[in-house]
């Protein structure tokens, strides 16, 4: 497996990245754009998701960057219930519903992937340098 020097060369971090644009873009029109909880908050958690990888491959170990893509996992499901929201009240039509339900979806989906290789990895994970360690040589 070749070294991830970066957070922005990881698959499931431009996946979200690509989900949170989605989001933003959908949120800003009608009256999706004038609730303001819910334009908020699903905003936030569609953030939170490519956030909490950049985050957690920036601690340096695999133990912290595991906690972080839980919560990132997290995120990508709160993402798909706020949809629910979003198509109950009438803010998107059946086919945004669908599309941004399958980009969420697909992104926890390949989130718990890395997951499970970190996990199986016995800590010795991917092979990632941080900008600190790889100042260091550690």
């Amino acid at each position: 497996m070749a070294t991830i020097q970066k957070f922005e060369d990881i698959e499931v971090w431009q996946k979200a990245r690509a989900l949170a644009m989605a989001i933003y873009a959908l949120s800003n029109d009608g009256q999706f754009a004038r609730d303001f909880g819910l334009h908020d908050q699903i905003r936030r958690a569609s953030v939170s998701i490519m956030s909490n990888i950049a985050e957690g491959f920036g601690r340096g170990g695999n133990k912290e960057f595991l906690q972080f893509l839980l919560t990132a996992k997290g995120s990508a499901s709160e993402v798909q219930a706020q949809l629910y929201i979003a198509l109950d009240v009438y803010h998107i039509k059946n086919e945004q519903f669908q599309s941004l339900y399958v980009l969420a979806q697909s992104t926890g989906n390949m989130i718990g992937s890395l997951i499970r290789y970190l996990a199986k990895s016995d800590n010795k994970g991917i092979k990632y340098e941080t900008r600190s360690n790889a100042r260091t040589g550690l």
